[in-house]
């Protein structure tokens, strides 16, 4: 047979020569998908489940091929054109716009076309489609689908509930924007039965969900400052997350009381929720700045002085509602001027009065008692006092014994 009679027999037998090297091409992938040699990647042709801000790695791998490996690429399905390439000579490069968060991590002349995906996103969930270009047989694809599990951003609001007797919701929870759907549920303790939940979800166009839940109850002060526990629980999360909170009754302030505390010191004293505010005010006229002190709830008068008196005014406010009460303060002085004044008068009448007494008691010792005669007898008083006394005392003996009794 001559060469044009060769040409012709391979003509008519080409399509059958093409599909035996495709079919051999695809026995020895398929061999490569079985083989548990170690030398092909977990994950070929199976889905990838990653949580989102993880890394994977995309596998591509060929063996036991004597075929020309003249490139390999890759595309994100349903696009139909390639968004990585790697080739003999030139390497790996991105076709069109760079995304740093894919590395080539595979060798070529291993005909390993691997790629690792970095801090993967919601957006990156999809079928990845390794292209390995052979010669003569043609393309050979791989296919990964990729699943991106998102976590939920959790958070407690406290929905401010004020003191009364109808159902109003106390506190939410909500878990958003999760993938697959997140579970939410209340832990109430001591509360039982005395308050209730909602549950609502909503679905986004990204295919995320967010679910919110609202715990329901009747404001009385009895409930305030209970403790309950939102717990969240998710595919996508290592372990479910408990939210505790604290269970507000806003109210305004109760009845204020006023105490009388250190010496010059008044204490304003109330219940509210928030925490009230307390002012205190002089009706009627302006505090003596120099006098008086404001420290938080208490008032008080360094030196008590009269100047300080007046009606006194303590106001308890806060977000819903105020109240007040008073306190009368009156300061009895003495003037200086005046106390010196007072004790001098009383030393000269303590003076006056020891002297008066003092010369009573002298004057009876000068003068004797009266005579028979009616006369009185005088002592000279040039000598001192106790003689003095002691002749009077002789000439009164002398007396009485001259006269007969």
């Amino acid at each position: 047979m001559d060469g044009s009679g060769k040409f012709c027999v391979y003509l008519i037998f080409k399509p059958w020569i093409m599909y035996f090297f495709r079919s051999a091409a695809l026995t020895l992938l398929v061999a490569a998908f079985l083989s548990t040699d170690g030398e092909v990647p977990p994950g070929i042709g199976k889905n990838m489940t990653l949580v989102q801000g993880g890394t994977a790695v995309l596998p591509c791998k060929l063996i036991d091929t004597k075929e020309y490996v003249s490139q390999i690429s890759w595309r994100k399905e349903p696009q139909s054109v390639n968004f990585f390439t790697i080739l003999e000579k030139t390497g790996p490069k991105f076709i069109n716009e760079q995304d740093k968060r894919f590395k080539f991590v595979g060798n070529f002349s291993d005909n390993n076309g691997s790629l690792q995906l970095s801090n993967i996103m919601l957006k990156d969930e999809g079928t990845y489609t390794c292209i390995i270009t052979l010669f003569p047989s043609g393309n050979l694809k791989m296919a990964t689908l990729l699943n991106v599990l998102v976590p939920p951003v959790t958070s407690l609001k406290d929905d401010r509930p004020t003191v009364g007797d109808e159902v109003v919701s106390l506190v939410t929870c909500m878990a958003a924007g999760s993938k697959p759907r997140a579970k939410v549920q209340w832990l109430t303790g001591t509360l039982g039965e005395t308050v209730s939940q909602t549950i609502n979800v909503t679905e986004h166009a990204d295919g995320t969900t967010t679910t919110v839940s609202s715990l329901f109850g009747v404001p009385t002060r009895e409930i305030d400052r209970r403790l309950v526990k939102c717990v969240v629980t998710n595919a996508a999360m290592s372990k479910e997350e408990s939210l505790p909170f604290t269970i507000q009754i806003y109210f305004p302030p109760v009845e204020v009381t006023i105490s009388k505390g250190s010496e010059g010191s008044f204490e304003c004293v109330t219940e509210a929720n928030p925490n009230a505010s307390i002012t205190w005010t002089r009706l009627n006229q302006s505090k003596p700045q120099s006098a008086v002190k404001v420290d938080g709830a208490t008032l008080q008068f360094p030196s008590m002085t009269s100047d300080l008196n007046g009606l006194y005014q303590c106001e308890a406010s806060n977000l819903y509602g105020r109240k007040h009460n008073y306190v009368y303060v009156h300061v009895t002085e003495c003037c200086q001027t005046y106390c010196i004044l007072f004790w001098l008068l009383l030393l000269t009448v303590t003076f006056g009065v020891v002297a008066l007494l003092y010369l009573y008691k002298t004057k009876r010792c000068l003068w004797t008692g009266e005579d028979p005669r009616g006369e009185r007898s005088i002592v000279s008083t040039t000598s001192s006092m106790p003689e003095r006394c002691q002749r009077v005392k002789e000439a009164k003996e002398q007396l009485q014994a001259e006269v007969p009794l």
